[in-house]
Protein backbone atom coordinates (compact mmCIF):
# COMPACT_ATOMS: atom_id res chain seq x y z
CA UNK A 1 0.00 0.00 0.00
CA UNK A 2 1.14 3.20 -0.97
CA UNK A 3 2.05 6.72 0.70
CA UNK A 4 -0.90 8.38 -0.59
CA UNK A 5 -3.40 5.06 -0.38
CA UNK A 6 -2.47 4.88 3.80
CA UNK A 7 -3.38 8.87 3.73
CA UNK A 8 -6.89 8.05 2.37
CA UNK A 9 -7.62 5.35 4.58
CA UNK A 10 -6.99 7.15 7.62
CA UNK A 11 -8.80 10.10 6.49
CA UNK A 12 -11.79 8.30 5.96
CA UNK A 13 -10.86 6.43 9.47
CA UNK A 14 -10.64 10.24 10.85
CA UNK A 15 -13.74 10.93 9.14
CA UNK A 16 -16.02 8.06 10.49
CA UNK A 17 -14.59 8.22 14.08
CA UNK A 18 -15.38 12.16 14.11
CA UNK A 19 -19.07 11.50 13.05
CA UNK A 20 -21.63 12.55 15.42
CA UNK A 21 -23.17 8.82 15.23
CA UNK A 22 -20.02 7.08 16.48
CA UNK A 23 -19.31 10.17 19.29
CA UNK A 24 -22.77 9.91 20.38
CA UNK A 25 -22.68 5.96 20.38
CA UNK A 26 -19.28 6.15 22.60
CA UNK A 27 -20.24 8.68 25.00
CA UNK A 28 -23.60 7.00 24.88
CA UNK A 29 -22.06 3.84 26.03
CA UNK A 30 -19.84 4.88 28.81
CA UNK A 31 -22.98 6.72 30.37
CA UNK A 32 -25.35 3.08 29.86
CA UNK A 33 -22.53 0.91 31.49
CA UNK A 34 -22.60 3.74 34.11
CA UNK A 35 -25.83 3.44 34.98
CA UNK A 36 -26.15 -0.38 34.35
CA UNK A 37 -23.03 -0.49 37.24
CA UNK A 38 -24.67 1.50 39.66
CA UNK A 39 -28.41 -0.12 39.16
CA UNK A 40 -26.75 -3.46 39.98
CA UNK A 41 -25.20 -1.93 42.84
CA UNK A 42 -28.22 -0.51 43.96
CA UNK A 43 -30.98 -3.25 43.50
CA UNK A 44 -28.21 -5.42 45.58
CA UNK A 45 -28.00 -2.86 48.34
CA UNK A 46 -31.74 -1.64 48.87
CA UNK A 47 -32.99 -5.43 48.14
CA UNK A 48 -30.47 -6.43 51.04
CA UNK A 49 -31.96 -3.20 53.31
CA UNK A 50 -35.28 -3.52 52.75
CA UNK A 51 -36.55 -7.13 51.24
CA UNK A 52 -38.91 -7.95 48.92
CA UNK A 53 -41.67 -6.37 50.59
CA UNK A 54 -39.60 -3.21 50.47
CA UNK A 55 -39.20 -3.73 47.15
CA UNK A 56 -42.59 -3.53 46.56
CA UNK A 57 -43.07 -0.53 47.65
CA UNK A 58 -40.62 0.79 46.43
CA UNK A 59 -41.77 -0.34 43.02
CA UNK A 60 -45.54 1.33 44.15
CA UNK A 61 -43.81 4.82 44.64
CA UNK A 62 -41.86 4.39 41.27
CA UNK A 63 -44.58 3.81 38.87
CA UNK A 64 -46.53 7.10 40.64
CA UNK A 65 -43.96 8.79 40.35
CA UNK A 66 -43.31 8.34 37.15
CA UNK A 67 -46.68 10.06 36.15
CA UNK A 68 -46.00 12.77 37.94
CA UNK A 69 -42.83 13.93 36.70
CA UNK A 70 -43.56 13.33 33.33
CA UNK A 71 -47.35 15.79 34.25
CA UNK A 72 -44.84 17.81 35.85
CA UNK A 73 -42.67 18.25 32.62
CA UNK A 74 -45.41 18.42 30.55
CA UNK A 75 -44.47 15.47 28.64
CA UNK A 76 -42.85 17.91 26.56
CA UNK A 77 -39.06 17.01 26.81
CA UNK A 78 -38.90 14.92 22.95
CA UNK A 79 -40.69 17.75 21.53
CA UNK A 80 -38.47 20.32 22.80
CA UNK A 81 -35.27 18.02 21.79
CA UNK A 82 -36.58 17.88 18.28
CA UNK A 83 -37.84 21.78 17.78
CA UNK A 84 -34.59 23.13 19.37
CA UNK A 85 -32.49 20.47 17.24
CA UNK A 86 -34.56 21.82 13.98
CA UNK A 87 -34.25 25.57 14.52
CA UNK A 88 -30.85 25.41 16.71
CA UNK A 89 -29.67 27.83 13.75
CA UNK A 90 -32.98 30.05 14.23
CA UNK A 91 -32.67 31.88 17.11
CA UNK A 92 -35.57 34.21 16.85
CA UNK A 93 -37.52 30.56 16.33
CA UNK A 94 -35.59 28.42 19.47
CA UNK A 95 -36.10 31.37 21.74
CA UNK A 96 -40.10 30.65 21.59
CA UNK A 97 -40.17 27.16 22.66
CA UNK A 98 -37.22 27.76 25.33
CA UNK A 99 -39.84 30.13 26.48
CA UNK A 100 -42.73 28.63 25.97
CA UNK A 101 -41.57 25.73 27.59
CA UNK A 102 -40.31 27.13 30.55
CA UNK A 103 -43.24 29.15 31.27
CA UNK A 104 -45.41 25.64 30.90
CA UNK A 105 -42.97 23.37 33.27
CA UNK A 106 -43.04 25.96 36.02
CA UNK A 107 -47.02 25.95 35.85
CA UNK A 108 -47.87 22.40 35.63
CA UNK A 109 -44.89 21.15 38.26
CA UNK A 110 -46.05 23.88 40.64
CA UNK A 111 -49.74 22.49 40.36
CA UNK A 112 -48.59 18.80 40.75
CA UNK A 113 -46.25 20.52 43.91
CA UNK A 114 -49.53 21.29 45.46
CA UNK A 115 -51.49 18.67 45.16
CA UNK A 116 -48.76 16.30 46.25
CA UNK A 117 -48.96 18.13 49.46
CA UNK A 118 -52.48 18.30 49.89
CA UNK A 119 -53.33 15.21 48.58
CA UNK A 120 -50.17 13.22 50.68
CA UNK A 121 -52.38 11.23 53.61
CA UNK A 122 -54.73 10.21 50.54
CA UNK A 123 -51.44 8.87 48.15
CA UNK A 124 -49.89 7.38 51.23
CA UNK A 125 -53.01 5.46 51.88
CA UNK A 126 -53.45 4.56 48.03
CA UNK A 127 -50.04 4.00 46.67
CA UNK A 128 -47.99 2.76 49.70
CA UNK A 129 -50.95 0.96 51.75
CA UNK A 130 -49.89 2.81 54.98
CA UNK A 131 -50.81 6.25 56.14
CA UNK A 132 -47.24 6.22 57.66
CA UNK A 133 -45.46 7.08 54.86
CA UNK A 134 -47.31 10.75 54.42
CA UNK A 135 -43.79 12.95 54.74
CA UNK A 136 -42.93 10.86 51.72
CA UNK A 137 -45.12 13.11 49.66
CA UNK A 138 -44.59 16.32 51.14
CA UNK A 139 -40.97 15.43 50.23
CA UNK A 140 -41.18 14.86 47.01
CA UNK A 141 -44.34 17.99 46.46
CA UNK A 142 -41.85 20.20 47.71
CA UNK A 143 -38.91 19.06 45.08
CA UNK A 144 -40.76 18.14 42.14
CA UNK A 145 -40.34 21.36 40.70
CA UNK A 146 -36.74 20.75 40.11
CA UNK A 147 -36.89 17.46 38.56
CA UNK A 148 -39.25 19.17 36.32
CA UNK A 149 -36.18 22.19 35.79
CA UNK A 150 -33.89 19.50 35.14
CA UNK A 151 -35.69 17.40 32.60
CA UNK A 152 -36.24 20.52 30.55
CA UNK A 153 -32.66 21.61 30.49
CA UNK A 154 -31.47 17.90 30.04
CA UNK A 155 -33.70 18.18 26.84
CA UNK A 156 -32.44 21.00 25.91
CA UNK A 157 -28.84 20.48 25.75
CA UNK A 158 -29.87 17.11 23.82
CA UNK A 159 -31.31 19.55 20.81
CA UNK A 160 -28.32 21.75 20.65
CA UNK A 161 -26.37 18.25 20.46
CA UNK A 162 -24.45 19.06 23.31
CA UNK A 163 -23.34 15.24 23.67
CA UNK A 164 -20.73 15.31 26.50
CA UNK A 165 -22.55 17.56 28.30
CA UNK A 166 -25.96 15.47 28.22
CA UNK A 167 -24.34 12.54 28.98
CA UNK A 168 -22.50 14.14 31.78
CA UNK A 169 -25.32 14.99 33.32
CA UNK A 170 -26.70 11.60 33.12
CA UNK A 171 -24.05 10.29 34.64
CA UNK A 172 -24.32 12.45 37.72
CA UNK A 173 -28.11 11.18 37.92
CA UNK A 174 -26.30 7.75 37.78
CA UNK A 175 -24.11 8.16 40.46
CA UNK A 176 -26.23 10.60 42.46
CA UNK A 177 -29.20 8.42 42.26
CA UNK A 178 -26.39 5.44 43.22
CA UNK A 179 -25.46 7.58 46.23
CA UNK A 180 -28.77 8.49 47.85
CA UNK A 181 -30.24 4.88 47.53
CA UNK A 182 -27.54 3.06 49.10
CA UNK A 183 -27.10 5.68 52.05
CA UNK A 184 -30.79 6.71 52.72
CA UNK A 185 -31.40 2.54 52.53
CA UNK A 186 -28.85 1.34 54.59
CA UNK A 187 -29.58 3.83 57.24
CA UNK A 188 -33.18 4.66 57.29
CA UNK A 189 -34.58 0.99 55.68
CA UNK A 190 -37.78 1.38 53.64
CA UNK A 191 -38.67 5.15 54.57
CA UNK A 192 -35.15 6.36 53.52
CA UNK A 193 -35.40 4.27 49.83
CA UNK A 194 -38.41 5.87 49.34
CA UNK A 195 -37.08 9.70 50.09
CA UNK A 196 -34.41 8.59 47.70
CA UNK A 197 -36.66 7.82 44.75
CA UNK A 198 -38.33 10.73 44.59
CA UNK A 199 -35.54 13.24 45.65
CA UNK A 200 -32.07 12.09 43.88
CA UNK A 201 -33.23 13.61 40.30
CA UNK A 202 -33.64 16.95 42.10
CA UNK A 203 -29.98 17.56 42.89
CA UNK A 204 -28.70 16.77 39.84
CA UNK A 205 -30.93 20.06 38.57
CA UNK A 206 -27.97 22.39 40.07
CA UNK A 207 -25.30 20.24 37.73
CA UNK A 208 -27.58 20.76 34.69
CA UNK A 209 -28.31 24.28 35.09
CA UNK A 210 -24.14 24.64 35.73
CA UNK A 211 -24.34 22.54 32.43
CA UNK A 212 -26.56 24.80 30.22
CA UNK A 213 -25.39 28.36 31.52
CA UNK A 214 -21.94 27.54 30.66
CA UNK A 215 -22.91 26.57 27.04
CA UNK A 216 -22.00 28.98 24.40
CA UNK A 217 -25.57 29.48 22.78
CA UNK A 218 -26.74 30.51 26.61
CA UNK A 219 -28.80 33.84 27.67
CA UNK A 220 -31.01 34.28 29.66
CA UNK A 221 -32.93 36.29 27.87
CA UNK A 222 -33.68 33.22 25.60
CA UNK A 223 -36.02 32.72 27.94
CA UNK A 224 -37.80 35.26 28.01
CA UNK A 225 -39.48 35.58 24.61
CA UNK A 226 -42.74 34.90 26.22
CA UNK A 227 -45.56 32.61 25.40
CA UNK A 228 -46.13 31.07 21.93
CA UNK A 229 -49.74 29.23 21.11
CA UNK A 230 -47.84 28.29 17.92
CA UNK A 231 -44.85 26.81 19.99
CA UNK A 232 -47.15 24.74 22.08
CA UNK A 233 -49.33 23.75 20.19
CA UNK A 234 -46.51 21.79 18.22
CA UNK A 235 -44.78 20.85 21.53
CA UNK A 236 -48.23 19.38 22.60
CA UNK A 237 -48.33 16.54 19.83
CA UNK A 238 -45.47 15.19 21.29
CA UNK A 239 -46.60 15.83 24.63
CA UNK A 240 -49.75 13.65 24.24
CA UNK A 241 -48.22 10.93 22.95
CA UNK A 242 -45.43 10.81 26.10
CA UNK A 243 -48.23 11.63 28.50
CA UNK A 244 -50.46 9.00 27.56
CA UNK A 245 -47.51 6.18 26.81
CA UNK A 246 -46.02 7.05 30.45
CA UNK A 247 -49.49 7.15 32.12
CA UNK A 248 -50.93 4.11 30.72
CA UNK A 249 -47.33 1.95 31.44
CA UNK A 250 -47.21 3.07 34.79
CA UNK A 251 -51.27 2.64 35.72
CA UNK A 252 -51.03 -0.93 34.39
CA UNK A 253 -47.89 -1.53 36.61
CA UNK A 254 -49.66 0.10 39.32
CA UNK A 255 -53.10 -2.37 38.58
CA UNK A 256 -51.21 -5.90 38.52
CA UNK A 257 -48.87 -4.90 41.54
CA UNK A 258 -51.72 -4.09 43.63
CA UNK A 259 -53.54 -7.35 42.33
CA UNK A 260 -50.86 -9.08 43.16
CA UNK A 261 -50.54 -7.82 46.61
CA UNK A 262 -54.17 -8.43 46.85
CA UNK A 263 -54.64 -11.67 45.93
CA UNK A 264 -51.36 -13.08 47.34
CA UNK A 265 -48.85 -11.07 49.23
CA UNK A 266 -46.65 -8.09 48.77
CA UNK A 267 -43.78 -10.10 49.10
CA UNK A 268 -44.45 -11.87 45.69
CA UNK A 269 -45.23 -8.23 44.59
CA UNK A 270 -41.80 -7.78 45.41
CA UNK A 271 -40.49 -10.98 43.83
CA UNK A 272 -42.35 -9.58 40.47
CA UNK A 273 -40.86 -6.24 40.61
CA UNK A 274 -37.20 -7.61 41.58
CA UNK A 275 -37.77 -9.23 38.40
CA UNK A 276 -39.09 -6.01 36.29
CA UNK A 277 -35.74 -4.43 37.80
CA UNK A 278 -33.45 -6.82 36.25
CA UNK A 279 -35.35 -6.25 32.71
CA UNK A 280 -35.17 -2.60 33.27
CA UNK A 281 -31.24 -2.51 33.76
CA UNK A 282 -30.14 -4.61 30.41
CA UNK A 283 -32.61 -3.18 28.29
CA UNK A 284 -31.36 0.33 29.20
CA UNK A 285 -28.49 -1.02 25.98
CA UNK A 286 -31.59 -0.66 23.64
CA UNK A 287 -33.70 2.21 24.86
CA UNK A 288 -31.05 4.46 25.26
CA UNK A 289 -29.88 3.95 21.83
CA UNK A 290 -33.27 4.27 20.39
CA UNK A 291 -34.01 7.78 22.23
CA UNK A 292 -30.09 9.18 21.64
CA UNK A 293 -29.71 7.85 18.50
CA UNK A 294 -32.44 6.09 16.32
CA UNK A 295 -35.51 8.72 17.56
CA UNK A 296 -33.50 11.69 15.60
CA UNK A 297 -32.29 9.67 12.69
CA UNK A 298 -36.28 8.59 11.95
CA UNK A 299 -37.04 12.13 12.63
CA UNK A 300 -34.70 13.07 9.86
CA UNK A 301 -36.15 10.23 7.26
CA UNK A 302 -38.44 11.03 4.33
CA UNK A 303 -39.29 7.65 2.19
CA UNK A 304 -40.31 4.89 2.86
CA UNK A 305 -38.23 3.62 1.83
CA UNK A 306 -35.45 4.98 3.93
CA UNK A 307 -37.43 4.33 7.23
CA UNK A 308 -37.71 0.40 6.08
CA UNK A 309 -33.99 0.30 5.82
CA UNK A 310 -33.31 2.10 9.20
CA UNK A 311 -35.63 -0.22 10.96
CA UNK A 312 -34.18 -3.45 9.69
CA UNK A 313 -30.42 -1.99 10.33
CA UNK A 314 -31.45 -1.71 13.83
CA UNK A 315 -33.04 -5.04 13.73
CA UNK A 316 -30.12 -6.68 12.70
CA UNK A 317 -28.43 -5.26 16.06
CA UNK A 318 -30.91 -5.44 17.91
CA UNK A 319 -32.46 -9.34 17.93
CA UNK A 320 -29.00 -10.76 18.64
CA UNK A 321 -28.21 -8.63 21.56
CA UNK A 322 -31.79 -10.06 22.95
CA UNK A 323 -31.65 -13.03 22.36
CA UNK A 324 -28.06 -13.75 23.32
CA UNK A 325 -28.84 -11.89 26.64
CA UNK A 326 -32.33 -13.23 27.10
CA UNK A 327 -30.27 -16.96 27.08
CA UNK A 328 -27.65 -16.13 29.43
CA UNK A 329 -29.70 -14.58 31.69
CA UNK A 330 -32.24 -17.47 31.79
CA UNK A 331 -29.41 -19.93 32.05
CA UNK A 332 -27.50 -17.91 34.45
CA UNK A 333 -30.40 -16.97 36.68
CA UNK A 334 -29.74 -18.41 40.13
CA UNK A 335 -26.84 -16.99 40.17
CA UNK A 336 -28.12 -13.46 39.12
CA UNK A 337 -30.73 -13.57 41.97
CA UNK A 338 -27.54 -14.81 44.53
CA UNK A 339 -25.66 -11.63 43.21
CA UNK A 340 -28.13 -9.26 42.47
CA UNK A 341 -30.44 -9.80 45.81
CA UNK A 342 -30.67 -11.59 48.75
CA UNK A 343 -31.67 -15.31 49.26
CA UNK A 344 -35.49 -13.31 50.14
CA UNK A 345 -35.45 -13.61 46.53
CA UNK A 346 -35.12 -16.95 45.18
CA UNK A 347 -38.79 -17.16 44.60
CA UNK A 348 -38.06 -14.86 41.02
CA UNK A 349 -36.47 -17.85 39.55
CA UNK A 350 -39.56 -19.42 37.83
CA UNK A 351 -40.51 -16.18 36.71
CA UNK A 352 -37.75 -15.78 34.17
CA UNK A 353 -38.61 -17.59 31.09
CA UNK A 354 -42.21 -15.98 30.58
CA UNK A 355 -40.47 -12.26 31.89
CA UNK A 356 -37.63 -12.36 29.30
CA UNK A 357 -40.06 -13.89 26.11
CA UNK A 358 -41.72 -10.28 27.15
CA UNK A 359 -38.32 -8.37 26.63
CA UNK A 360 -37.90 -9.45 23.54
CA UNK A 361 -41.33 -8.65 22.17
CA UNK A 362 -41.25 -5.20 23.83
CA UNK A 363 -38.01 -4.68 22.61
CA UNK A 364 -38.62 -5.16 18.96
CA UNK A 365 -42.41 -3.60 19.25
CA UNK A 366 -40.37 -0.54 20.58
CA UNK A 367 -38.11 -0.35 17.69
CA UNK A 368 -41.62 -0.33 15.47
CA UNK A 369 -42.92 2.49 17.89
CA UNK A 370 -40.45 5.09 17.62
CA UNK A 371 -41.49 4.80 13.96
CA UNK A 372 -44.93 6.12 14.97
CA UNK A 373 -43.49 9.34 17.42
CA UNK A 374 -40.61 10.26 15.08
CA UNK A 375 -43.34 11.35 12.81
CA UNK A 376 -46.16 12.66 14.91
CA UNK A 377 -48.74 10.09 14.36
CA UNK A 378 -50.79 10.81 17.52
CA UNK A 379 -53.71 8.95 17.01
CA UNK A 380 -52.23 5.94 15.97
CA UNK A 381 -49.78 6.32 18.78
CA UNK A 382 -52.16 6.52 21.80
CA UNK A 383 -54.68 3.94 20.33
CA UNK A 384 -51.54 1.21 20.27
CA UNK A 385 -50.37 1.97 23.73
CA UNK A 386 -53.68 1.89 24.91
CA UNK A 387 -54.65 -1.07 23.68
CA UNK A 388 -50.99 -2.42 24.63
CA UNK A 389 -51.24 -1.22 28.30
CA UNK A 390 -54.74 -2.51 28.61
CA UNK A 391 -54.48 -6.25 27.42
CA UNK A 392 -51.38 -6.36 29.78
CA UNK A 393 -53.16 -5.58 32.83
CA UNK A 394 -56.49 -7.68 32.03
CA UNK A 395 -54.12 -10.57 30.66
CA UNK A 396 -51.99 -10.32 33.58
CA UNK A 397 -54.96 -10.48 35.95
CA UNK A 398 -56.47 -13.35 34.04
CA UNK A 399 -53.39 -14.94 34.51
CA UNK A 400 -52.60 -14.62 37.86
CA UNK A 401 -55.96 -15.99 38.80
CA UNK A 402 -55.14 -18.97 36.92
CA UNK A 403 -51.27 -19.08 37.73
CA UNK A 404 -50.21 -17.37 40.55
CA UNK A 405 -47.68 -14.53 40.37
CA UNK A 406 -46.08 -16.11 37.10
CA UNK A 407 -49.37 -15.17 35.65
CA UNK A 408 -48.19 -11.18 35.21
CA UNK A 409 -44.87 -12.29 33.51
CA UNK A 410 -47.83 -14.77 31.29
CA UNK A 411 -49.69 -11.39 30.57
CA UNK A 412 -46.68 -9.54 29.94
CA UNK A 413 -45.16 -11.48 27.14
CA UNK A 414 -48.64 -11.78 25.97
CA UNK A 415 -49.22 -8.39 25.38
CA UNK A 416 -46.19 -7.54 23.78
CA UNK A 417 -46.57 -10.07 21.37
CA UNK A 418 -50.21 -8.87 20.32
CA UNK A 419 -48.77 -5.58 20.07
CA UNK A 420 -46.00 -6.57 18.00
CA UNK A 421 -48.71 -8.05 15.48
CA UNK A 422 -50.93 -4.66 15.64
CA UNK A 423 -47.32 -2.75 14.97
CA UNK A 424 -46.41 -5.17 11.65
CA UNK A 425 -50.50 -4.22 10.78
CA UNK A 426 -50.18 -0.63 11.39
CA UNK A 427 -46.59 -0.11 9.46
CA UNK A 428 -47.15 -2.85 6.47
CA UNK A 429 -46.97 -0.01 3.86
CA UNK A 430 -43.78 0.81 5.19
CA UNK A 431 -42.56 -2.77 6.35
CA UNK A 432 -43.77 -4.80 3.37
CA UNK A 433 -43.83 -2.31 0.29
CA UNK A 434 -40.98 -1.12 -2.02
CA UNK A 435 -41.67 2.27 -3.40
CA UNK A 436 -40.40 2.75 -6.75
CA UNK A 437 -38.01 4.88 -7.90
Amino acid sequence: MNTTSTKNMLLKLKKIFTTDLVKVSFLNGIATLIRMLTGFISVKVVASAIGPTGIALLGQLTNFSNILLTISAGGMNTGMTKHIAQYSESQKRYRLFLSTGLRTTALLSFICGITLIFGAGYFSRTILKDPQYEYVFYIFGATIILYAFNAFLVAILNGFREFKKYVSVNIAGSLTGLVFSVILALNFGIPGALIAAVTYQSVVFFITLFMVTSSKWFSWKLFSAGFSKTAILRLSRFALMTLVSVLAINQSQLIVRNFIADHSSLVNAGLWEGVNRISTIYLQVVTTSLSVYYLPKLAGLKTKNEIRNEIFSVYKLVVPFLILTSLTIFLFRSTIINILFTEKFQGMEGLFAFQLMGDFFKMITWVLGYVLLAKAMTKTFIIVEIISCSLFAILSVVFINLFGTIGATIGYASSFFIQFIIMLFVLRKILFNYERK
